[in-house]
């Protein structure tokens, strides 16, 4: 079945978001900077859990290719490096919150309450 020049249209502005936002913990990395202020790699790393270290320079790398993350190295031994949100990773907090407003008021109570301990146990 081919796919009409309008109907590819309507579409292309959701599959540009999941492409940008496609990585199996972006918008987890954007939730803990942006409403957790955690601001660390090894901070995101330990909250995360099971993440990888070369997934998590990755999936940074690419948020902030994409414009939404902000990363600050203070040129300093041992690294330091912190990560804050861009204006358009901000921007993109709403959506977050909706995402956030919708898994509680839809998901089992069992896996809101997983998600819940890993935000309760910041650094």
């Amino acid at each position: 079945m081919r796919k009409s020049e309008a109907a590819a249209g309507r579409c292309r502005t959701i599959s540009t978001v999941q492409r940008m936002q496609g990585g199996k913990y972006k918008i987890e990395i954007l939730w803990y900077i942006g409403r957790c202020e955690i601001r660390r790699f090894g901070q995101l790393r330990r909250q995360i859990g099971e993440i990888t270290e070369s997934s998590l320079t990755k999936q940074l790398g690419e948020l902030e290719a994409d414009g939404f993350l902000h990363r600050h190295d203070f040129c300093e031994l041992p690294l330091n490096v912190e990560y804050s949100l861009t204006g358009l990773g901000e921007s993109f907090l709403s959506v977050l919150d909706c995402i956030r407003e919708w898994g509680d008021a839809n998901l089992p109570a069992e896996a809101r309450a997983d998600g819940a301990e890993k935000t309760q146990r910041q650094p």
